[in-house]
Order: structure tokens, then sequence, then C-alpha cells
């Protein structure tokens, strides 16, 4: 860039380097918070296993083993 027009606050300077750093931040919280909420909800939220012996290694009738017991 030529002397003259470079600029410190610009978007490419400390400006765009504080808004950039803000925003992953905000992402951040943002994430955290619903992945609290997340598991906040879920921890009530047992489950139970019917028959266990009969649950086979990679088989999809393994679905019918699975009992949510507090779901919504």
């Amino acid at each position: 860039m030529e002397e003259n027009k470079r600029n410190l606050f610009a978007l490419n300077g400390i400006t765009g380097m504080l808004i950039a750093t803000a925003l992953l931040i905000s992402i951040l919280v943002v994430l955290t918070y619903l992945g609290l909420s997340v598991q906040q909800n879920e921890a009530s939220n047992f489950y139970e296993i019917k028959n266990a012996k009969d649950i086979k290694t990679n088989s999809v009738d393994n679905a019918k083993h699975y009992n949510l017991k507090g779901s919504k």
C-alpha cells in the first residue's frame, strides 16, 4: 500500500481485528449457552434399556431396546 493510504483504524487494521474478536467471542458465548441449556434439559431425561442380553453388536434392531423414561 502507498504510505499515505494506510490507516490504523481501517477495517483491515485495529478496528477490523476488534470486530473479528468481538464476533468470535459472541459466537463462543452463544454456543456455550445453547450447549449448557441442552445439557440441563437432558440431565433429567433418563433412559431404560430392555433385554440388554439381546443387544447385538451392529444391528438396527438395537433401537427397540432403548426407551426414554422422561421424554417430553
